[in-house]
């Protein structure tokens, strides 16, 4: 990539789409998430609209599905369901959204999560390590297996799908090594408390992701870093001559998404008392569609926490309220991967419109 940056680059920053590779949403440049409004007008009707449109569809269908099934929707099971059974999710796709915001993909973090999960149940159950010493094992090859992405990415210039692809199916081996192609179980009751205890109707494993959303939100969308990552993600040249560390934020990107990656396994095995080494792989098209569909929600064409959290929920109540009309088995393949399809449409669309203004 030519390092010559034009003037136009220069004054237009901020508002130039990412790198060509990444086919992401342009996310805004330092500063733009906290601006109302470009050049200050007021926020308008139709961008109300906009930002809440797939909020407002989400109440339309879970309307829908109350009409058509009231006996089994609107039950307190099916509303632990939709909340309490996504806490991996949001883990994921927190993991995927710090590589596209400084424009690069990780489709690595499933992998990961499988990774993590069958080590520290393998390790506390099979090889007699303490459960602390287990855990922070596997976190430990979490952060390691994001730090690699990062390594031959930024590093060694490879590109990242094929990287990080080629290392969620090597990781996916490895968990089928040391588990012996089985489940593995055996972590104590007392673990899995950790996140199956309830706060105000709604186990902690909700909680920590929305702590985590709202932690990663602050951090975007207030602080210099998140800034900063929002620069490098619009244009990385322009970023690299305004002296921001460009390799150090996509290298940290990389390695904080395999260590949240890491700790969604380390938890989700928490909470059922072990891990399924070959379960992991059909989370990856959930956490993508989900992350497109939060650049839908309330900062049209950027990639958002915020948005995101809402997008997991939305495409689970879509899943639970289908399933409940008797569509099950095809259906979630069907949903997820429809749902990935428009999403990535409308943020495509969404990116043509911002880049026109």
């Amino acid at each position: 990539m030519s390092t010559s940056v034009s003037a136009a680059d220069r004054s237009g920053a901020a508002d130039q789409p990412p790198a060509e590779h990444t086919g992401a949403p342009a996310p805004a440049g330092p500063g733009a998430p906290n601006r109302p409004a470009r050049g200050g007008r007021r926020v308008s009707g139709a961008d109300l609209l906009r930002r809440w449109a797939v909020v407002l569809l989400w109440i339309a269908m879970a309307a829908a599905f109350a009409v058509a099934n009231p006996d089994l929707f609107l039950r307190e099971g099916t509303f632990n369901i939709v909340f309490g059974a996504n806490g991996q999710l949001v883990f994921l796709c927190m993991a995927v959204l710090a590589p596209f915001c400084v424009g690069e993909f990780d489709f690595s973090v499933a992998g990961v999560m499988g990774m993590t999960g069958v080590t520290v149940t393998v390790m506390y159950a099979q090889q007699g390590w303490s459960l602390p010493a287990a855990v922070a094992f596997a976190l430990l090859l979490g952060a390691l297996a994001g730090a690699l992405n990062g390594f031959i990415v930024v590093v060694l210039g490879v590109d990242p799908i094929i990287t990080t692809l080629g290392v969620a199916t090597a990781l996916q081996g490895v968990a089928l090594w040391i588990s012996g192609m089985s489940t593995v179980t055996g972590l104590p009751v007392s673990f899995g408390r950790v996140v199956t205890d309830r706060f105000l109707g709604m186990p902690l494993f909700f909680w920590y992701g929305l702590a985590l959303t709202l932690a990663f939100a602050y951090v975007l969308h207030v602080t210099p870093l998140g800034r900063h990552m929002a620069f490098v993600g619009a244009n990385r040249e322009v970023a690299r001559l305004a002296g921001i560390r460009v390799d150090r934020m996509r290298f940290g990107a990389f390695t904080f998404a395999g260590t949240i990656a890491g700790l969604a396994g380390v938890l989700l095995a928490a909470n059922i008392g072990g891990f399924d080494p070959t379960s992991s792989g059909i989370q990856l098209l959930p956490a993508l569609a989900a992350t497109f569909l939060g650049t839908a929600i309330l900062f049209p064409g950027r990639f958002n926490p915020l948005g995101t959290w809402i997008a997991v929920f939305f495409l689970a109540t879509g899943i639970v309220g289908l399933q409940l009309l008797g569509l099950t088995g095809w259906i979630s393949d069907v949903f997820f991967g429809g749902s990935l399809v428009v999403a990535v449409t409308v943020s495509t669309l969404l990116r043509r419109r911002r880049s026109r203004f």
